[in-house]
């Protein structure tokens, strides 16, 4: 595959990101390229990994792991899916972005071959589940999601298993299509995963996408929202739920360039720590961009994080960065709070326990993400897994 940087001048385009030669004033000036080299080892104090705890990346960050394992991606025969294993020339990968960070790059660099889905159209949920590698083992994985012109269909991707995995899933929305998506984390206490979300919206389109965070080690996800035409619409939702020694990150960038979109983000996250362990820790980053030609955008972010517990840290930053006037409207917030013992005395004055208490609060906190799940089935297996966490403090 070619390699292909962006974000720099001309006669910049040798600088490596960190060398300092290229400071970033803008979200719009990020730093892309599908060549790891290109990008400085990162050592955590800079902005896009200042939350990470490096240590646990497992050599992801600095070219010490060896993509040796393989990760596996199953797509049910359905009608109206079409399911390629397609080679590193092929010309539609990188058609939705490219990496803006090393990881991403590392793992576009060591894949071997990417899987492409292509959905012309589905009655029913599709469901696609990625097994990591495996205990001890580091892989490199590359999925795209194509919609045709003028369909619809819905996808649940579901990610779980053992092992370090970094990949980069492409999701390229037809002009006039619709998908709703649902891409959940539900690794094993031992998992790593660090993913790069590159997602292009066509003319009139519109993708309805819902991010879960439940398992693993160290998660973090780093969805990019690019517009290809006019008059798309795009609403991310999120829901994470750290508890002792799990470490949740979520690094959002949503860049409008073209005019009369729109995008609502809203990122819901739960924390609970136990005495005597490593904290549990969510972070949210929160980037929009208006560029001067995105006339008569609509957009709003909001982040919100409850701690139930001692022992638990949420770190919020939400961005919007507007270079026009001329805009339907934008706006941005963050609220973190601790639980609320008012709520749960009022609860057990009605004769309800108090751990029963305690899970009534949070889901319906996440209740209203929880409600926008596409099917029952998944929406029951999601809530008992909150459950389960919540169980793991006593509480």
């Amino acid at each position: 595959m070619t390699e292909v940087v962006s974000g720099l001048a001309p006669e910049l385009k040798g600088a490596k990101r960190g060398s300092g030669i290229v400071p970033e004033a803008s979200a719009g000036e990020r730093f892309q390229s599908t060549d790891v080299e290109a990008f400085e080892v990162p050592g955590g104090r800079e902005e896009n990994w200042r939350f990470t705890p490096m240590k646990r990346l497992r050599g992801l960050h600095d070219g010490t792991a060896t993509f040796t394992g393989s990760a596996k991606v199953d797509v049910p025969a359905v009608d109206g899916v079409t399911v390629e294993t397609v080679g590193r020339d092929d010309t539609r990968l990188g058609a939705a972005g490219i990496p803006a960070d090393r990881i991403a790059a590392a793992a576009w660099s060591a894949f071997r071959e990417a899987t492409v889905v292509t959905l012309d159209g589905t009655p029913e949920p599709v469901t696609i589940t990625v097994d990591g590698p495996g205990a001890g083992e580091s892989a490199a994985l590359h999925l795209q999601l194509r919609t045709t012109p003028h369909t619809e269909a819905t996808v649940v991707l579901v990610q779980r298993g053992s092992g370090v995995l970094a990949d980069n899933l492409e999701v390229v929305l037809a002009d006039g299509s619709r998908l709703n998506l649902v891409v959940t984390d539900e690794w094993a206490d031992d998992a790593v995963h660090v993913a790069a979300h590159h997602l292009s919206i066509g003319r009139d389109a519109t993708l309805r996408a819902i991010a879960v965070s439940l398992g693993g080690d160290l998660v973090r996800v780093s969805p990019t929202v690019r517009y290809a035409g006019p008059g798309g619409d795009a609403e991310l939702l999120g829901l994470g739920f750290a508890d002792a020694g799990q470490h949740l990150e979520q690094r959002l960038l949503v860049d409008h360039a073209v005019p009369n979109c729109k995008s609502n983000v809203l990122y819901k996250n739960a924390l609970q720590g136990v005495k005597g362990t490593t904290d549990a820790h969510t972070v949210w980053i929160g980037d929009v961009l208006i560029r001067a030609a995105a006339e008569n955008t609509e957009t709003f972010e909001f982040n919100r994080n409850l701690v139930l517990t001692e022992h638990a840290r949420a770190d919020s930053v939400p961005n919007l960065e507007i270079e026009t006037g001329e805009i339907a409207g934008a706006g941005h917030a963050s609220a973190t709070g601790r639980f609320d013992d008012e709520q749960l005395f009022y609860l057990q004055s009605r004769g309800i326990p108090e751990d029963v208490a305690r899970r009534l609060v949070v889901r319906g906190f996440f209740g209203e993400i929880l409600q926008r799940l596409p099917t029952p089935e998944l929406r029951e297996r999601l809530e008992a897994a909150i459950e389960a966490e919540l169980a793991l403090a006593g509480t």
